[in-house]
């Protein structure tokens, strides 16, 4: 005879919400819980009759996505505050109104902009500076190579 079983329960509740004999696959409907966190536990023994324990923390999320600007997580404010809070759900018609939420630029993007910037700068300062070896080929010379030549022989005679 077999004893081995598994048994499975939801949050805090003392019976299980399924038993099976290993190996086992079952199906959970997230849509019968609650949006927010829960905790699936396994028990199982094996024919032996040693116990094993299986915590999994979990988090459900059916509703609308919500957003909230103005106020953060464990945040010190004071006065009054502008809190702007949205929800938009993904089997809503996409609405670029709804489904945006405004929120301010994070200084890294601020400072990834300030550095390709300056470095664009960098780049077309340095252009300004021909060097020395490479100031008299045709790409850098103040004048073009063909007329420059042809003055030239004109002046010894030569045509």
């Amino acid at each position: 005879m077999d004893s081995a079983r598994i048994k499975v329960y939801l949050d805090d509740i003392s019976e299980p919400i399924a038993e099976y004999a290993p190996p086992a696959t079952f199906h959970l409907d997230t849509t019968e819980l609650e949006d927010g966190p829960h905790r699936l536990v396994v028990r199982a023994r094996d024919s032996n009759g040693t116990a094993g324990v299986r915590e999994i923390p979990f988090k459900v999320q059916n509703g609308p996505g919500i957003t909230v600007s103005g106020l953060r997580a464990h945040q010190v404010r004071r006065g009054i505050i502008d809190v702007k809070v949205n929800a938009f759900s993904a089997d809503e018609p996409f609405s670029p109104r709804r489904a945006e939420s405004r929120s301010p630029v994070p200084i890294w993007v601020w400072v990834l902009g300030l550095v390709v910037v300056g470095w664009a700068g960098w780049y077309g300062a340095s252009l300004w500076h021909v060097p020395a070896d490479y100031a008299n080929t045709p790409t850098y010379a103040s004048q073009p190579a063909a007329p420059a030549a042809a003055d030239a022989s004109k002046a010894t005679g030569g045509g």
